[in-house]
């Protein structure tokens, strides 16, 4: 019975995004075509760096779609190093990875950290 319970509650820490850290906090945003060319006009490959250019034309460029979200944490280029940094260790399934780099999705994602230069985990959910 003791094992049971070990194992139970070494299972729920496990669960758990990024253990102890707590959340910091969470932004929506639409990933539209313009997110999906960095600022040299080269088409991006990967997720993590259309978030990445997502949040550089919200807060550097200022180019926003509609329906995209502030967030406090994404204004300097160390912050969305740090995003981009902990997006690639977030699991997307196929299809998840397939809308992002079509572009003309929504993603939400729910940051984790002891604080906001240092995001160690993210939950992200996309949909259309």
């Amino acid at each position: 019975m003791r094992l049971v319970f070990s194992l139970l509650i070494a299972l729920m820490f496990a669960s758990a995004p990024a253990g102890a850290q707590g959340l910091l906090g969470s932004y929506s945003a639409w990933i539209g075509q313009q997110d999906l060319y960095n600022s040299r006009g080269q088409r991006l490959t990967e997720t993590w760096q259309i978030i990445r250019q997502d949040r550089a034309n919200f807060h550097r460029f200022n180019r926003r779609d509609p329906g995209d979200g502030n967030d406090p944490w994404f204004a300097n280029a160390n912050a969305r190093a740090s995003l981009e940094q902990a997006m690639m260790n977030v699991y997307l399934t196929p299809n998840q990875r397939a809308m992002i780099l079509q572009g003309g999705s929504w993603v939400q994602l729910d940051l984790y950290g002891w604080s906001s230069q240092q995001i160690t985990a993210i939950n992200l959910m996309v949909w259309r």
